[in-house]
């Protein structure tokens, strides 16, 4: 049964068939070959329950706040604000694309759009100013994946509504590993800097301290929106739907208020924000319906016991999944892994006794190392986009930030409560 339906999987994905339809017919096929139950209802009522959930009510107005923002000049403003900060730190300007991707991954959620978003000020700054492009393609490379961890985040949504986890205790276990992992990131930018100090050019940055905060007034907005949007859910004022349209609202209001931003782009906003929403949509209807046909075959819980009869540790089992990961990650964009896997690996999950919080984390973690890697590394498309560079460049530079990401996944295994501190203080 295994065979047939990965192989039907394979079959469509490799036929060019949309994820979301070629879920649908891999379910229809398991149904009909493997089960005496007839899809038809099954699939009528599953898709109609998945679609109408609640929860997925904070994905489309985050979607179109990233967005509002991608379209606004609020990244403009970030790069006047932080780089005089940045100008005496090792690395220095490169540092901004870690800090800015950073601050911009807390309104956006999205890794494409955080990378993009910071890369269209930082790249033509940075390159104009001399610094080594190898590396500042390689840091906005890792630092855009940062979208996908610093809360609120589409993949946390997705996989809350997928695992039955609070989103809420999503967004606040992704806050220190998030802010970890951007710490970890501009660590390595000021270790090569340092080693490489003759390629990183001088401070042309010279500004006292009176001069450097009212460079810093434009961030200010910025920082209102990410404290109204995250700290109305951390101090429980707020759903992660209650939050999103307040994250709206107030995109729309700083978007207008800093000009530039008309009817016309208003309607891209929306358009952009349709056409995501409805593709996630269609591929969470088909994965749900395969997580119920995967029930009726009965494959999910021959899987467990199969991997229960192997014996692995939970270290073991979490090699196993993030090669799974790694591989599926140069065929499938992250939406797309998470929707795919969590109908058969969820049982196995859980049978190994994983927390299902902290193993969102681990998801979203091994999702980003699949923004970095070739062929189908969303991240790695947008710079190519940007910069002109070769596919293989790009992938190379953005190589040891993988290694960085993988570094973290080894460090919340040995240190569990990165993850799961911080909701069990705030969400008792």
């Amino acid at each position: 049964m295994t065979i047939v339906v990965v192989g039907s999987m394979l079959l469509l994905l490799g036929l060019g068939i949309w994820i979301g339809v070629a879920l649908v017919g891999v379910s229809l096929v398991s149904m009909l070959l493997f089960s005496t139950r007839m899809p038809g209802e099954a699939m009528a009522t599953t898709i109609f329950g998945s679609l109408s959930s609640w929860t997925l009510t904070s994905l489309p107005l985050f979607i179109w706040m990233g967005e509002i923002l991608f379209r606004s000049r609020i990244s403009e403003y970030m790069f006047r604000g932080l780089a005089p900060w940045m100008g005496s730190l090792p690395g220095r300007l490169m540092q901004v694309n870690v800090v800015g991707s950073a601050i911009f991954a807390a309104i956006s959620g999205s890794s494409a759009a955080t990378c993009a978003t910071i890369g269209k000020i930082t790249l033509p700054e940075l390159e104009r100013r001399g610094y080594p492009p190898e590396m500042v393609v390689g840091s906005l490379a890792g630092s855009g994946t940062l979208g996908l961890l610093i809360p609120p985040s589409i993949i946390m949504i997705v996989y809350g509504a997928t695992a039955d986890v609070s989103i809420n205790k999503l967004f606040i276990a992704g806050v220190v590993p998030g802010l970890l992992l951007a710490l970890l990131f501009m660590a390595y930018v000021g270790a090569w800097s340092i080693r490489h100090a003759d390629r990183v050019p001088v401070n042309d940055l010279r500004m006292n301290f009176v001069q450097k905060i009212r460079a810093s007034a434009g961030l200010l907005p910025t920082v209102a929106l990410i404290a109204a949007v995250l700290g109305s859910i951390y101090a429980g004022f707020a759903t992660a739907t209650e939050s999103a349209a307040l994250g709206v609202l107030g995109a729309l209001v700083l978007s207008v208020l800093q000009g530039g931003f008309g009817w016309r782009t208003f309607a891209a906003t929306i358009t952009g924000a349709m056409k995501t929403t409805t593709m996630i949509m269609l591929i969470l209807a088909g994965s749900s319906f395969l997580t119920i046909a995967m029930g009726f075959t009965g494959i999910p819980r021959s899987l467990t016991e199969w991997v229960g009869h192997l014996g692995l540790a939970q270290w073991q089992l979490l090699i196993a999944l993030t090669v799974l990961y790694v591989i599926l990650g140069c065929m499938l964009d992250g939406i797309s892994m998470v929707l795919l896997t969590m109908a058969v690996l969820l049982p196995v999950v859980n049978a190994a006794g994983f927390d299902l919080l902290w193993f969102g984390i681990y998801v979203v973690l091994v999702v980003e190392m699949a923004q970095v890697t070739p062929p189908v590394g969303f991240n790695l498309f947008v710079l190519q986009s940007m910069t002109r560079r070769d596919i293989g460049f790009v992938a190379r530079v953005a190589f040891p930030f993988f290694l960085i990401l993988l570094l973290l996944v080894v460090l919340i295994y040995w240190m569990p409560g990165i993850v799961t501190w911080l909701p069990s203080k705030m969400m008792r």
